[in-house]
């Protein structure tokens, strides 16, 4: 499933999905609350006819062509305006794609052994290399990325991870997720542990760097379809600041500043090398 569009006009919507299940389309509205509702493509090999055809629905709604087809399928539409919601499975997979997926799969299963008493062993097993030897072990300039220390940790962190990695998947494709993954993994901690050691852990860095990429993205090549709200921008910007300057809580700084400034740089190069072709 893909997500399209959201709608507060549920009959306008029904006749566009009148008119492209005409063409053997099909697409689901779900309702989103607050009177809003979701368009959702079944297969996802018609999206770039289904988005085209969306973007002409858009400016033209009253074309006759939709009127029509609404007339066409009445009698056999199955349902008048009964619409189902999206099972939380089906709402995550349509987001994200495997490699979303499975990182978010890993820190929720190293999440759980760290609660049921196996903490001190995960810890020691993934953090940043910090002692004589470890800098061999290869997965640890990596793997502290899947550690989490709390619930509202953990959650903060998947729901942007999914939010934003998703998209980046969806759009560019897993390797090109990965890429960041690793490299924004990578400098966020050595950034992190140069200012504070090694007690530290959380895919915060990566999601930094998902901010910077998809900004610059969104700003040099925005026919790519891969933006972020300026809000979105400017929360993650100011939470940064205030991770700063705050007392209270201990908050991985470095690497999240060191994430922002490598997805940045990733996003200006694959800007330009998109716009070259």
């Amino acid at each position: 499933m893909f997500r399209l569009i959201t709608l507060n006009n549920p009959r306008m919507a029904q006749a566009f999905i009148d008119y492209m299940a005409s063409r053997e389309i099909e697409i689901q509205m779900m309702p989103e609350g607050s009177g809003q509702f979701a368009l959702w493509l079944l297969d996802e090999q018609h999206q770039i006819e289904a988005e085209a055809e969306l973007n002409h629905f858009l400016h033209n709604p009253n074309d006759r062509k939709y009127q029509a087809a609404s007339w066409d399928v009445a009698e056999s539409r199955k349902s008048h305006f009964q619409y189902r919601s999206p099972s939380m499975l089906a709402m995550l997979k349509a987001k994200a794609g495997p490699l979303t997926l499975g990182v978010m799969m890993v820190c929720t299963i190293i999440f759980a052994l760290q609660q049921f008493g196996l903490a001190n062993q995960v810890f020691s097993a993934l953090h940043f290399p910090a002692l004589a030897g470890q800098q061999w072990q290869i997965w640890r300039w990596f793997s502290h990325a899947l550690l989490h220390f709390s619930v509202l940790h953990i959650v903060f962190n998947l729901l942007w991870w999914w939010q934003l990695g998703g998209d980046v998947e969806k759009r560019l494709g897993s390797f090109k997720l990965g890429q960041l993954f690793l490299v924004s993994a990578l400098l966020s901690g050595a950034a992190q542990y140069w200012v504070e050691g090694a007690n530290f852990g959380g895919l915060s860095g990566v999601v930094y760097a998902l901010v910077g990429y998809l900004w610059m993205l969104g700003w040099k090549a925005p026919h790519l379809g891969l933006q972020m709200p300026k809000p979105v921008i400017g929360f993650m910007l100011v939470w940064l600041v205030l991770g700063f300057v705050q007392p209270f809580m201990a908050i991985a700084n470095s690497a999240h500043l060191a994430g922002l400034l490598t997805g940045i740089v990733f996003g200006l190069n694959d800007a330009n090398r998109y716009q070259a072709r």
